[in-house]
């Protein structure tokens, strides 16, 4: 089908839609202007490329620091230059545009907190993964997490030859050991009240979703995590009869075929396709 008939055809289910199930994934943010790799990665890492070979902050995530010091001269900028630097960014304020008037609900593996900046309810926000702004026990002692822009900031401004002073490195305050940023990437992942409360909200709103109307709007969710967005927008559009996907993706747009009748996707480049709507 030609683009501009898909555009009207989304146009239409969401003109209609009594509720709204937004799915955010990496490549939201990307869009965006969150880019972990190319250019904006050299822009703010080029020092660490020359030092260590790191070519993108995704794979930089998991590289195998030999001491804390240097672990957090790199995470502090990362976290900084993805979470608390950029402001509020024109897509995610587009995409709040879209929905604002509709009973919404977003569901999210991204840790950048641009659904919060944009103006998103916080209610309405469940953000699966983590996020960047909070620290807490890498062997999840207790669940309590830790905001941690101020540390960061300090880290960064005391940063030298990419490395911090050992006096900053974070330490749990209950078992002493080390702490990590609060983002899923073990079994020690920390889920506190909030996040449970978050899950809680976002399980009653697909029940009250249940019989209406609904549009499940899947942005640039691809093959990483997909059992947390991908694969149940695709079982709840194929189980529930008033339920239709609506999907964004430029490297895997394509339905399951039971769902092809009920999904509208789009390879097309995700702030042009949102823009158009």
């Amino acid at each position: 089908m030609e683009f501009e008939a898909r555009i009207g055809q989304a146009k239409a289910l969401l003109e209609n839609a009594e509720c709204v199930v937004i799915g955010g994934g990496a490549g939201l943010s990307s869009a965006a202007g969150l880019q972990y790799g190319g250019a904006r990665f050299f822009a703010h890492f080029s020092d660490w490329n020359a030092a260590y070979g790191m070519t993108d902050m995704y794979t930089a995530g998991f590289y195998p620091f030999r001491t804390q010091e240097e672990k957090w001269a790199y995470w502090s900028r990362h976290i900084l230059v993805n979470r608390f630097d950029p402001p509020a960014l024109p897509l995610y304020r587009t995409l709040l545009g879209l929905v604002a008037h509709k009973d919404y609900f977003v569901i999210t593996t991204n840790v950048d907190a641009q659904f919060e900046k944009a103006g998103f309810a916080g209610e309405r926000i469940f953000a699966v993964q983590g996020d960047y702004g909070f620290l807490q026990c890498a062997k999840g002692c207790h669940d309590r997490l830790y905001p941690d822009e101020a540390l960061m900031r300090r880290m960064q401004a005391a940063e030298q030859g990419l490395r911090i002073p050992k006096e900053l490195v974070p330490k749990c305050p209950v078992c002493g050991k080390e702490m990590e940023v609060h983002i899923r990437k073990d079994a020690y992942f920390v889920q506190d009240a909030a996040w449970d409360a978050a899950n809680r909200r976002y399980e009653a709103f697909l029940e009250h979703a249940r019989d209406k109307k609904t549009v499940l709007l899947e942005l640039g969710v691809g093959f990483n995590t997909p059992g947390i967005i991908r694969f149940p927008f695709e079982r709840l559009t194929n189980r529930r009869r008033e339920t239709h996907l609506i999907r964004i993706n430029a490297d895997f747009p394509a339905p399951i075929e039971e769902n092809a009748k009920k999904t509208v996707s789009f390879s097309e480049d995700l702030a042009d396709v949102l823009a158009k709507l």
